[in-house]
């Protein structure tokens, strides 16, 4: 099968790979036909993380089944679907409680909870950057889709991550019908944030950024596009609130946030959340922040810390929810939002390329380059 593989610090080449292929009775395996590049791809395409050479990146995946193991019972050869990025087992204690991110089953390493497709430190699991997918605990794992999936793709294949990570985002900030809200970061998570505060019914919705493109995108579902390049970001959401601060705050950039000027700051989104916040208001972070990170500029960072303002924090009565997204808690609802046309996930898709165009896509995606907010890969060619 032909994959993306990296090779190294923003190297990516597709090659002919091992085909993936059935290896336990309770496996389904897919035939990609969408898969997204996803902005914790690109911790891991720029060499930020431990990620293996020659392995497959790609962990927002949708396909159609091409073949399951003897045990599995729903899925069928021929369905349309969607793939949480966490691979759970469904039946540990975390899953049976809903926590599908944290599952202790499918992680190599015991003293590790979830495991992903592609993903670095999250297991030994091939990506969906390729032609063919293996899914292990296929009937807990597969999302099975509408028929209109087919032609709608780019609606649904949001399913797998973004779509359930920022409305996770808006569960952990506890937003509610009626509440302003402030999301820190319009890439595609924290726009698919903005869309979920929106759905539920929030007063008002804020995005801050320092990317024109993205933050029109903002705009384009009714959120205020606070440009941080204009003046504080903390000052313009008081003056969006009368001085009081959000309701809640959404975290969707993680420890790779910059300035305006192009300096990475690990701490930045956090603490600006603190400050925009109001008094007793709550904060959700889904922002990738790693134990270690080597290669930081920031020396408290490269062993995980940040100087974060507790003081502030904890003056305020301010309460934080974080962590990766138990996408089966939220994707089936979300699939139904999306067929009645309640929500339309796709309109941040700017590039569809072939698998064989993705080192391009990567290059653009990974410089923020205008107009490159959302790419996604077709391996079968469509």
């Amino acid at each position: 099968m032909k994959a993306l593989v990296y090779e190294g610090p923003r190297s990516v080449t597709v090659k002919d790979m091992p085909d993936a292929r059935i290896e336990r009775p309770t496996d389904v395996l897919v035939k990609i036909t969408s898969t997204n590049i996803c902005g914790s791809d690109l911790h891991m395409y720029e060499g930020r993380t431990d990620f293996e050479q020659g392995r497959v990146f790609g962990h927002e995946n949708m396909g159609e089944v091409v073949a399951v193991g003897e045990g599995v019972d729903r899925v069928r050869v021929g369905d349309p679907v969607c793939l949480p990025f966490n691979i759970s087992c469904g039946f540990c204690r975390n899953c049976e409680q809903g926590l599908t991110a944290f599952c202790l089953t499918t992680p190599v390493d015991p003293t590790m909870a979830g495991a992903a497709y592609g993903f670095a430190s999250m297991g030994p699991y091939s990506g969906g950057q390729a032609e063919l997918l293996r899914v292990p605990y296929g009937d807990h794992n597969c999302l099975v889709l509408p028929e209109e999936a087919r032609e709608k793709q780019n609606d649904y294949v949001m399913l797998s991550d973004v779509f359930p990570t920022g409305w996770h985002c808006t569960e952990l900030a506890k937003v509610r019908p009626g509440d302003t809200v402030v999301v820190y970061g319009a890439g595609p998570v924290g726009l698919m944030a903005a869309l979920s505060a929106t759905l539920k019914s929030a007063a008002k919705v804020m995005v801050v950024d320092h990317h024109p493109d993205r933050l029109a995108l903002a705009e384009e579902i009714g959120a205020i596009p606070v440009n941080e390049s204009e003046g504080s970001p903390v000052d313009q959401i008081n003056e969006h609130t009368n001085g009081r601060g959000a309701d809640r705050g959404c975290e969707c950039v993680g420890y790779q946030a910059h300035d305006p000027q192009g300096r990475e700051h690990p701490n930045l989104t956090l603490n600006n959340l603190v400050h925009s916040v109001k008094f007793t208001g709550s904060i959700g972070v889904v922002g990738v922040f790693v134990p270690e990170d080597p290669g930081s500029p920031d020396k408290l960072y490269q062993d995980g810390e940040v100087a974060f303002d507790y003081g502030l924090f904890w003056t305020k009565g301010q309460s934080v929810g974080n962590g990766q997204a138990n996408v089966k808690a939220y994707n089936r609802q979300l699939c139904d939002l999306i067929q009645q046309g309640k929500a339309k996930p796709s309109w941040i898709v700017s590039h569809e390329l072939p698998l064989d165009q993705a080192p391009e896509g990567y290059r653009h995606f990974d410089a923020r380059d205008d107009g490159w907010t959302k790419v996604v890969l077709h391996p079968d060619g469509s």
